[in-house]
Parts: C-alpha cells; sequence; structure tokens
C-alpha cells in the first residue's frame, strides 16, 4: 500500500468524513474515560482553561504498509503558567549509545530481545496541580461553560512525560529493579544467576535478558498497571530496523533514508560518492542567503537524527549545523550532497556480530584550527565493542588550541570522559571487559603528555585535560597506544576526506548494506589484534 495514497487530516472536521479516524478518535477517548483522565466540571471564577486539539497520524510498519490510524488528543500546554499548573518538567530518556550497546552485548551474549509499547502512556500520570482544559470536540456536556478538569496527565501537558516516567520508575523499583546512575532510563535485575535489562524511552520500550520467563513476568506486570502492546522480538524501535542472524543484530534507517530522499525532492538525483566535498571548506561565507531558513533547519534535523545508524554522514551533519541560525545557497547545496551521497546506499548500517570480544577499543583524533571561522579545532573519537561499533562523536572544540598537540590532547581528555561512561554502562548490565580498554591516539606529543608529568608552556593551560587523562591511565582504567594517522579510523569525524580513502575507513568500520550483504561476518576488515600488537612494540620503543 503506497505511502502517497492516505492524507492525514489537519482538523476534526475533515477527520469526521473518515470512519478510520472516527474510530481511532473514539478509541483515544475510551482510553481516556477508563483510565478518569478528567472529570467534567463547572468553569471556576477568574480561571482561563487552556485549549486542545485533536492530532492525526498513520502509523506504518518497516515496510511502508499502514499498521494503524492513530488519534491523539493534545492538550495545548504552551499556555501553561510555570508555578500555577506546572512546577518540574524534565524526564530522561535513553541514549542511543546506550540502545546500541545493549544490542551489541544482546548479541554477543545471545540474550532473549524484546519490545512493548505502553497504550496512552502519558494518560497514566497523575496530577497534583489544578489544570483546567475546554471541552475536546467529540465530548458532549451537559450544560455550558464547564470545561474538564484533569486529573491526570495528557498529552502536550509540560509535566505529563515527567509524570509518566515517575509513575513507571515506582513501579520497578517495588519489583526489584534497580536504577542504572550511568542512564536513568535503563533497570536492571539480578538475581539467580539471571540478568534482565529493561530500557526506556518515553513509551517504548526494551526487554533484554537470559530468562525469558522474567522478561514475560514483568510485561504481565507493566500490562496489568499500563496495558501494553507486546510486539515481540525487536524489529523496529525508534526508527531503527533491527535485523537479526546467524552473524549477529544489524541495525538501519532504511525507510527513514527513502523518505529523507523522497521528501527532500532529490530521489531522482544522481548518488554523491562522499557526503561533503573535500575541496570546499565550509564557513560563514558572503554568498547568496538560503531563502527559506525552516526547509534547511528541518533537513539538518533529520539529518542529525540519521546519524544513530550513520556515522559516514556525521561529520558533514555537524559542519551544517553550525549556520542554522544563517545558512547560504552553498550550504544548502552541500546539505543536498549530503542527501545524495545516501542515495548511494540507504540500506547502511551498523552490524553487531555474535563472535566478538567484550573490549572497549577507541580511536581519537582532530583536525588542528579546521574552521575558518572561529580557528577552533575539530573533535573526533569512535568506540567498538570487540568489532562493534557503538559510539562516535565529531564537535568543534569549546576553546582554540595553540599547537596540534594541545588540539589532539582536548580530542583525548573527550574520548576519556566518554570511556569512563561507557565502563559505567558496561558495570550496570553486570558485564566485565575481557581485556583492559584502549585508546588509539596517532599524535606523540599528545601520548607523551599522558605518560609524563610535565608541565610547560605547552601544557600548563590545559592542566585539568591533562590530569583527566593522566590520572585515568594510572588507575589503569584504559591504556594509551600509538597508531599510524593511516590507521586512525577517527580521522573521518575531523575532515573531508578524499573517496578513495574515505571508503577505506568506511570498511574498516563495519558499515554495509543490510540488505545487500550475503556475508556480513567477513565484510569487516580491520585487524585489532594487529593493531595492538603493533602498538604494543612501538610504545615499548618509546617508553
Amino acid at each position: 500500500m503506497s505511502l502517497t495514497q492516505h492524507t492525514e487530516p489537519k482538523t476534526y472536521h475533515e477527520a469526521c468524513k473518515s470512519d478510520h479516524w472516527i474510530q481511532a478518535m473514539n478509541s483515544e477517548l475510551e482510553a481516556l474515560a477508563r483510565t478518569g483522565t478528567w472529570k467534567i466540571v463547572d468553569l471556576p471564577p477568574n480561571v482561563k482553561p487552556i485549549g486542545n486539539k485533536w492530532v492525526y497520524k498513520i502509523k506504518h510498519k518497516s515496510d511502508g504498509t499502514i499498521e494503524r490510524y492513530k488519534a491523539r488528543l493534545v492538550a495545548k500546554g504552551y499556555n501553561q503558567i510555570e508555578g500555577l499548573d506546572f512546577f518540574d518538567t524534565f524526564s530522561p530518556v535513553a541514549k542511543l549509545t546506550t540502545v546500541r550497546m545493549l544490542l551489541a552485548i544482546a548479541s554477543i551474549k545471545g540474550w532473549f530481545l524484546h519490545q512493548l509499547d505502553v497504550n496512552n502512556a502519558f494518560l497514566h500520570g497523575d496530577l497534583q496541580e489544578n489544570v483546567y482544559m475546554k471541552i475536546p470536540d467529540g465530548v458532549q456536556c451537559t450544560k455550558p461553560n464547564q470545561v474538564c478538569k484533569l486529573l491526570k496527565s495528557l498529552y502536550g501537558l509540560k509535566q505529563a512525560s515527567r509524570k509518566w516516567y515517575e509513575k513507571l520508575t515506582s513501579l520497578l523499583v517495588r519489583e526489584g529493579y534497580k536504577q542504572s546512575t550511568s542512564d536513568y532510563s535503563l533497570f536492571t535485575l539480578n538475581q539467580q544467576n539471571h540478568f534482565t535489562a529493561l530500557l526506556i524511552y518515553v513509551d517504548d520500550v526494551i526487554l533484554a535478558g537470559t530468562d525469558i520467563q522474567e522478561i514475560n513476568r514483568i510485561k504481565g506486570i507493566l500490562d496489568h498497571n499500563f496495558k501494553i502492546k507486546d510486539l515481540g522480538v525487536v524489529k523496529y524501535f525508534l526508527g531503527l530496523e533491527v535485523a537479526h542472524s546467524k552473524e549477529g543484530i544489524s541495525i538501519s534507517q532504511r525507510k527513514y533514508c527513502l523518505d529523507l530522499l523522497n521528501d527532500s525532492g532529490l530521489l531522482g538525483s544522481k548518488p554523491a560518492s562522499t557526503p561533503l566535498d573535500p575541496s570546499i571548506k565550509l564557513h560563514q561565507d558572503n554568498g547568496k542567503p538560503f531563502e527559506d531558513i525552516s526547509l534547511y533547519r528541518r533537513l539538518v534535523g533529520k539529518l542529525l537524527y540519521l546519524t544513530n545508524t550513520r556515522p559516514d554522514i556525521t561529520y558533514a551533519t555537524q559542519q551544517l549545523s553550525q549556520f542554522l541560525h544563517n545558512p547560504t545557497v552553498t550550504h544548502y547545496k552541500a546539505a543536498c550532497r549530503v542527501i545524495r551521497y545516501l542515495k548511494h546506499n540507504p540500506g547502511r548500517g551498523l552490524l553487531f556480530h555474535r563472535n566478538a570480544d567484550l573490549q572497549l577499543l577507541g580511536y581519537s583524533d582532530a583536525d588542528w584550527a579546521g574552521c575558518m571561522d572561529t580557528r577552533r579545532s575539530t573533535t573526533g573519537y569512535c568506540f567498538f565493542l570487540g568489532t562493534s561499533l557503538i559510539s562516535w562523536k565529531a564537535k568543534k572544540q569549546t576553546t582554540i588550541s595553540k599547537s596540534s598537540s594541545e588540539a589532539e590532547y582536548r580530542a583525548l581528555s573527550s574520548a576519556t570522559c566518554e570511556l569512563t561512561w561507557l565502563l559505567y554502562l558496561l558495570k550496570d548490565l553486570h558485564i566485565e571487559s575481557s581485556k583492559q580498554p584502549v585508546i588509539f591516539c596517532d599524535n606523540q606529543s599528545a601520548l607523551h603528555i599522558a605518560s609524563n608529568p610535565v608541565f610547560h608552556e605547552r601544557t600548563k593551560h590545559i592542566e585539568i585535560d591533562c590530569h583527566l587523562v593522566r590520572e585515568k591511565v594510572q588507575e589503569g582504567l584504559m591504556r594509551l597506544l600509538p597508531i599510524s594517522t593511516q590507521d586512525q579510523l577517527a580521522d573521518f569525524l575531523t575532515k573531508a576526506l578524499p573517496t578513495p580513502k574515505f571508503n577505506n575507513f568506511i570498511s574498516k568500520l563495519g558499515l554495509l548494506d543490510i540488505y545487500q550483504a550475503s556475508a556480513c561476518g567477513r565484510l569487516l576488515s580491520v585487524n585489532y589484534d594487529q593493531h595492538i600488537a603493533n602498538s604494543k612494540l612501538t610504545q615499548d620503543d618509546h617508553d
């Protein structure tokens, strides 16, 4: 069934013309009544009720077919007044790095991996504030000047996500689950040699573990308290398409990528070989301003979400993100080139191998003074769990570095912080590394600063970063090893590379087309053991 054959109504009166949407709205109102979301009362004096509206969405499966028609009643929470009808609003969601880490470990350990969705999640939170809302379309009232007094949270309220998170957290803690300190959306249960992990992203939940009975037990408890939709084995989570095979677990965003190509009007364009033209350096130029700034921002925002499975466009997206306030035609053309590059391989994704080691391997690099506008350097790092890529980042440094050594050392400091967090996450998942974590760096001066208590003109102004990295090395938390620039995998996160070199790095990262590769396990070409063996020899000579 084609995506273009169905449209989503914008107003209640449009939706009333279709039986599909009438049924969807009735289903939503029944859920609201079942949870006791509101009671209809006379409008108190001097109170201005907030408005509401119906939002309609066609939910699709990963293959593009229609799954269901969804109507949601949303409160106009932007009319709420802080301190009067809402207070705290913060609610954490799972980090995508945590999702990738959990999938990688589940692949190696052979854990059960299930998914569920909580029906009308935000409707379960209890409100302590007095919030009054206008009577929504489709609800009858007995007399005029009546409003809904909200007893439970509703989608659109400022505090809705926080109230839902508090209710779910209290239930899981009562059931014996422990909340992770490294990611507050991760809950774990370790008992009788069995381990279960529960990862929450608003109302989407991943269950992973060794005991299918515990997974079924907690599903039953969640269903009893909230009503859930059991989706079985994880296949489609937060737009990530998850595939299981004997080689491992793979993730991609093929449908999301094809939708992006279609929406941008570049589906019939000529594919590009790399995300950015290495001969062009993006900067704040004096060229013609791009007229539709919101279009540019939406485009970059979509590319940012695509980087969750496509590290190959991370640097390009980081560069484009710097011009959101005032893009020019040059910047828009560069964004279109990234999309044309995606057309070359829309199904490309990551594979988490089953026969991988539980060792963290990191690569840290920097491009010194690469920004033409500020002369700040760009940090790039990536981390593997065995041969599975789980974390990466490209980011402009906050201060100007006076030398390449300083830029590399600041990048090394950022990578050390990420490694420390990944180790905390592994500890919460009750996973012990098979070997000591390693970070590879291609700058001898940065390695020397980390290994020796030397402060002089080059290093006295980066004392905090020096102490951080050196302390972690001395604690035995990690080991720093040199690597040649040709083998530095983080290089693609700091600069635009020519096509042959770029493709070489892509193959080493383990990126592959999930829909075309038949022998996934043989496509990862980088030899980590050889890296470590060569680096040990170099390090011994260095020492």
